[in-house]
């Protein structure tokens, strides 16, 4: 089963815009002619103005009251914290979990086309660690749900400016740039790539014609954002 894309005529939902991902999000949907209209939610405006984009600004601990504005063809969501920010495990999760779970479910509800997350490489909902755990539940919720298309990216470590990075996150880009620059595509699906990269590769497996839900890893990312497109069923 194949649906038609109209150039110029889809419209783009947007959680998680004031991020580092999230906003390079942003400024490729408004930039794509295949969205006329580009809607973000959040608790506070990005500073971003265009014709295309809307912004909506909302209480998260109140979705529900704003469930009818969440309409529209592909829904972008990468919302995401960490423990130390979030203050402990349980608002992590209320973060990382329940808010986008929350989020897809009204989508669905609504008739949107497609839900495209931005994950972890090593998300997993077996898994020890806290948060490679809570991602893989999150994944496996998404992944339950009848959209039309399911894309799942799975990036590994984020290359770009942020307001806040930890020190082992700080150390593993340094050696995987290393790594990466002097023996090219060794690490594989756990190489670093830009927050940019994931972003265009997020607007891209959006324009998939097949039905389905597809995972994609860094090296996979990287080739979607320059226009190869490689799957993983």
């Amino acid at each position: 089963m194949k649906i038609t894309i109209e150039k110029g005529n889809k419209v783009a939902l947007v959680f998680g815009a004031s991020g580092l991902v999230g906003g390079f999000c942003v400024h490729h949907l408004i930039a794509s002619p295949i969205y006329k209209k580009v809607i973000c939610f959040g608790r506070k405006k990005i500073l971003v103005q265009h014709e295309k984009l809307e912004q909506r600004i909302i209480d998260f601990d109140k979705l529900e009251d704003y469930k009818n504005l969440i309409q529209g063809n592909d829904l972008f969501c990468s919302i995401g914290t960490t423990i130390k920010k979030a203050g402990s495990q349980t608002a992590f999760r209320a973060i990382d979990f329940e808010l986008p779970k929350q989020i897809a479910h009204i989508a669905l509800a609504n008739g949107v086309d497609q839900f495209i997350l931005v994950s972890t490489a090593d998300a997993n909902s077996k898994s020890k660690i806290f948060y490679n755990q809570v991602k893989g539940e999150l994944e496996d919720e998404i992944r339950s749900l009848p959209f039309w298309g399911t894309h799942i990216l799975r990036p590994s470590i984020l290359l770009g400016e942020r307001k806040e990075m930890r020190t082992l996150e700080r150390v593993g880009m340094i050696l995987g740039q290393g790594i990466d620059a002097i023996f090219g595509n060794l690490l594989g699906r756990y190489q670093p790539i830009k927050a940019e990269e994931v972003a265009k590769a997020m607007v891209a497996a959006a324009q998939k014609l097949e039905k389905g839900t597809y995972k994609y890893y860094s090296d996979q990312l990287k080739d979607l954002s320059n226009g190869k497109r490689k799957l993983i069923e």
